[in-house]
């Protein structure tokens, strides 16, 4: 499957649309058990400046981002791929591609925050070489959160 992934920011629309999807996506898996309002905060788009669209001949099928944590570290943000592409090793391109990114801007360590009722998600992330760290900033009192770092340089 040949998909273009263009490099972008927070106002691009189709990202937009992405991040609004994935939240409809966690809404339904995991919004009956973790109340989901806590975490609207540290998900703003406005201070992303680097995301990833990824298309399927033209359509919008998933994208993700990363934001300046400090000055040797970035979060990985609002990854999401479309339910019917997930699967076909998108994701784990989507954010390789990030932490190459990440690395050509001179950080040297990448986060993230996810959540283990998000079994794919640690999966992929486990597979690039992410391990669990303590819950880190705005997630340190969420035990329902699950926090993993890289080193990338």
């Amino acid at each position: 499957m040949d998909m273009d992934y263009a490099r972008t920011d927070g106002k691009n629309e189709d990202f937009i649309e992405n991040c609004r999807l994935l939240d409809m996506d966690l809404d339904r898996r995991v919004g009956r058990q973790i109340k989901r309002e806590k975490y609207e905060k540290f998900n703003q788009l406005d201070e992303i400046r680097e995301a990833i669209v990824v298309y399927d001949d033209g359509k919008p099928v998933g994208g993700g981002a990363i934001r300046r944590y400090d000055d040797e570290t970035v979060e990985l943000k609002r990854v999401f791929v479309h339910s019917e592409y997930q699967g076909q090793g998108i994701g784990s391109r989507l954010v390789s591609l990030l932490i190459e990114w990440a690395a050509q801007l001179g950080y040297r360590r990448m986060i993230l925050e996810t959540g283990e009722l998000l079994a794919e998600s640690c999966a992929v992330y486990r597979k690039l070489g992410f391990t669990v760290i303590p819950n880190y900033g705005p997630y340190a009192d969420m035990p329902e959160s699950l926090c993993m770092a890289k080193t990338i340089r």
